[in-house]
């Protein structure tokens, strides 16, 4: 891997206030190669360079590392395994269920799971309402839907009094948070900055309203 792309990555988890290991480091480029590799066969992702990759697609994953809570977290749409890959390599102790209805998508996740031997991620291919649970989950996450309104109406089964959403969102979304499904609220809205991206970032928690 070019030292270049290397100081960027490194540099940028700096930035974001993050203590990663040197072997995490070495699974995140790694999972950058395998991204790149499958791209072209799968449609994985609109970024097709390895320096934009690193600001568009792992720091910006990684910005949000420090709004987990809990043990088990749900990457609804998981597409090319971001955030739940990215996150999962630097949360060892962390559970990441990756869920996509694409097949092709889906056998990428697997070899990436099986390649960088990441014990704590397990990928399901199926829509999110056939999703069978069989466990608590404590957050749900989505970086690529299309709304909130349609986010949350297709995990309400999921999203119970203790999980919640966890949207990322570009430039902040008040038409969609005013069309939210009656019962739910933004509980809390955070503008991120990501190091190497100039536009607007924002991650948006949503809950059931508690009254």
């Amino acid at each position: 891997m070019d030292k270049k792309i290397i100081n960027q990555l490194v540099s940028g988890i700096t930035e974001l206030g993050l203590e990663v290991e040197d072997s995490q480091i070495e699974k995140l480029l790694a999972f950058l190669v395998l991204l790149k590799k499958w791209n072209s066969k799968f449609n994985l992702s609109g970024v097709a360079d390895i320096e934009s990759m690193v600001s568009l697609h792992l720091l910006d994953s990684l910005a949000i590392s420090s709004h987990l809570r809990g043990e088990i977290f749900v990457d609804f749409g998981s597409g090319g395994g971001l955030p739940g890959i990215p996150l999962a390599i630097i949360n060892p102790d962390k559970k990441f269920v990756l869920i996509d209805s694409n097949g092709k998508k889906t056998r990428f996740l697997f070899q990436v799971k099986t390649e960088l031997a990441l014990s704590n991620v397990s990928v399901e291919n199926c829509r999110i309402e056939h999703y069978q649970n069989k466990q608590q989950i404590d957050m749900v996450m989505c970086r690529a839907f299309s709304t909130l309104e349609d986010a949350v109406d297709k995990l309400q089964p999921l999203l119970s009094n203790d999980c919640s959403l966890l949207a990322m969102k570009g430039i902040y979304p008040e038409e969609e948070i005013s069309k939210l499904p009656e019962g739910f609220e933004v509980s809390q809205a955070t503008r991120l900055e990501i190091p190497g991206i100039t536009s607007q970032r924002h991650l948006l928690e949503v809950k059931r309203s508690s009254i």
